[in-house]
């Protein structure tokens, strides 16, 4: 269906692909994978015509429809959620808009004399519309909508009152709606909670065409591709299997071209050693000679290109007594809106607390309520002897702006802390090199949330409540984050979209509805294996 044959392709001084290659059929389940700015979005925009390689072909096959996910999802307004994703819906919403028009076209007296021609048109456009679903369009439309998390009333609202991260789900409903022949999606989870990505999870499942996707969600990953293209150093390779398996296949090359160039670096000192020793030697210049024509003829192996990680010892948080936080009797509204009645819970030392819950359920206003943000209507927060905390929200990174540059900004906050540490830190969240000297202001959302995650982590409290540290973070950086938490001595509360993240640290589950709160002893593993779900709302 889609096909990349000998591609290159650079943007300014930066070669992305030199003779790059790949294939997608009918059914393939595509995964890209490759670091920030490899050139993934790159493959995606070259496939839909928005650039050209600069060798190399890009061919679609014929009648092949394509649907394009992308992070920008451009202005909306003046519609409602409903209409907007109705619009968008390709071929199908352009019939429906024409059966509109000559309906109005057939109505009107002044267009009798055109009445057959408008007819004819009418009969097959009708005919296209019913082939392509046209008439379960509106309920197919809310059904997606609905999966991704709109509320009834929300669907026929106004689309210019959602925030830019609703809008990028009613970006994702129109494209599901059209039903194409190949889906290209780029970061398709963010800005979804755990509810909308299993029921995307499904949807896709049973999507009959080819996917291309690209995805910092591991679960999500694994559960879907087939097959995983990975871009590194310009090149393209395929490998057969989910995620996790290309980790593993990428690991066993990256040993054996490790040993095959070690073995040829041996080989080739031992030869250089015996050129040096008898090169001056008259007895020994044919067998020099032949030496030296044998190194020149070799091939040589190049060392695996490995993923710079730079690993940091977090410290060890002081000691916080038993009880680390506790929560009686508290009531809680927003408006008319009732959140917690009669809320009761105990956060004990080293225990680590997910919150689970729908949409509205409360999950943020109860890190808020413990962190003293907001205050209870009804009931008490307190926080016990010796408790040092840590808060992670969202809003963190909007008190990251101004000229500093990351390095200088990790300096302010810790004026005692030399250089080289600091740039250490700085290298184990993702920036090393001359990217220490970004400004802030310029940094994107995930960049924000990893400066901000580095300076509560260098100085850790004992106390750590995260509200969606994961959003925006590629499976790297939430590796080193995984790594940094799962070694912390100290308390954790917090929410998540991420299920490898969940399962991974969490040892408690408290799970918020409107009929109360539930307490689930043992992890987000026992919790999915105790209820049969994987969220609240998951049916």
């Amino acid at each position: 269906m889609i096909r990349l044959d000998d591609v290159s392709k650079q943007h300014g001084q930066q070669i992305l692909f030199l003779d790059a290659s790949m294939a997608v059929y009918k059914g393939d389940r595509v995964g890209l994978v490759g670091p920030n700015g490899s050139g993934k979005s790159t493959i995606f925009r070259l496939v839909m015509k928005q650039e050209e390689p600069d060798g190399g072909q890009v061919h679609v096959d014929r009648n092949v429809t394509i649907g394009h996910f992308s992070q920008e999802v451009g202005e909306m307004a003046g519609r409602s959620v409903l209409a907007e994703t109705l619009a968008g819906a390709g071929e199908v919403s352009e019939c429906g808009a024409e059966l509109h028009e000559l309906e109005h076209a057939m109505a009107d007296p002044s267009r009798m004399d055109e009445l057959d021609t408008l007819v004819t048109r009418f009969g097959e456009v009708q005919a296209r519309f019913d082939e392509l679903g046209g008439y379960a369009l509106e309920a197919k439309a809310r059904e997606i909508l609905n999966g991704l998390g709109f509320a009834p009333e929300s669907i026929d609202d106004d689309v210019a009152k959602l925030s830019g991260g609703w809008k990028m789900r009613v970006a994702l409903a129109r494209i599901l709606l059209m039903k194409p022949d190949a889906l290209l999606l780029d970061e398709p989870t963010n800005h979804l909670d755990i509810e909308s990505i299993v029921w995307l999870e499904r949807f896709l499942r049973d999507f009959e065409g080819a996917i291309v996707m690209t995805s910092h969600d591991r679960d999500f990953m694994n559960r879907l591709m087939t097959k995983i293209v990975e871009i590194d150093g310009g090149e393209l390779t395929t490998y057969s299997g989910n995620y996790d398996f290309y980790e593993k296949q990428r690991a066993i090359a990256d040993a054996q071209q490790e040993a095959q160039f070690a073995r040829q670096q041996a080989m080739l000192a031992k030869e250089e050693a015996f050129i040096a020793r008898f090169k001056a030697r008259a007895s020994h210049a044919a067998q020099v000679q032949s030496r030296v024509k044998k190194l020149e003829k070799i091939e040589k192996v190049e060392p695996p290109r490995r993923r710079k990680v730079i690993e940091f010892d977090f410290r060890e948080p002081a000691r916080s007594g038993e009880d680390v936080a506790k929560v009686e009797s508290v009531s809680k509204s927003w408006g008319k809106k009732t959140i917690y009645t009669n809320l009761d819970l105990l956060v004990r030392r080293r225990e680590r607390w997910c919150v689970m819950g729908v949409n509205g359920a409360g999950k943020s206003t109860l890190l808020k309520l413990v962190a003293g943000l907001t205050n209870p209507d009804v009931g008490s927060v307190s926080v016990g002897a010796s408790v040092k905390m840590g808060y992670f929200a969202q809003h963190a990174m909007e008190s990251l702006e101004g000229d500093e540059s990351i390095i200088e900004n990790l300096q302010t906050a810790f004026p005692n802390s030399n250089i080289g540490t600091l740039r250490t830190l700085a290298g184990a969240f993702g920036f090393s090199g001359d990217d220490t000297d970004k400004r802030i202001r310029v940094l994107s959302g995930g960049e924000k949330a990893r400066v901000a995650l580095a300076k509560m982590l260098f100085d850790p409290p004992n106390f750590l409540v995260l509200d969606e540290p994961t959003n925006h973070l590629d499976m790297g950086t939430k590796e080193i984050l995984l790594k940094a938490l799962a070694n912390f001595e100290g308390t954790m509360l917090f929410v998540s979209h991420d299920r490898h993240f969940l399962r991974a640290l969490s040892n408690r589950v408290l799970e918020v509805s409107p009929d109360g709160v539930r307490v689930y002893g043992g992890g987000y593993g026992e919790y999915v294996e105790a209820t049969g779900r994987e969220a609240p709302g998951v049916t």
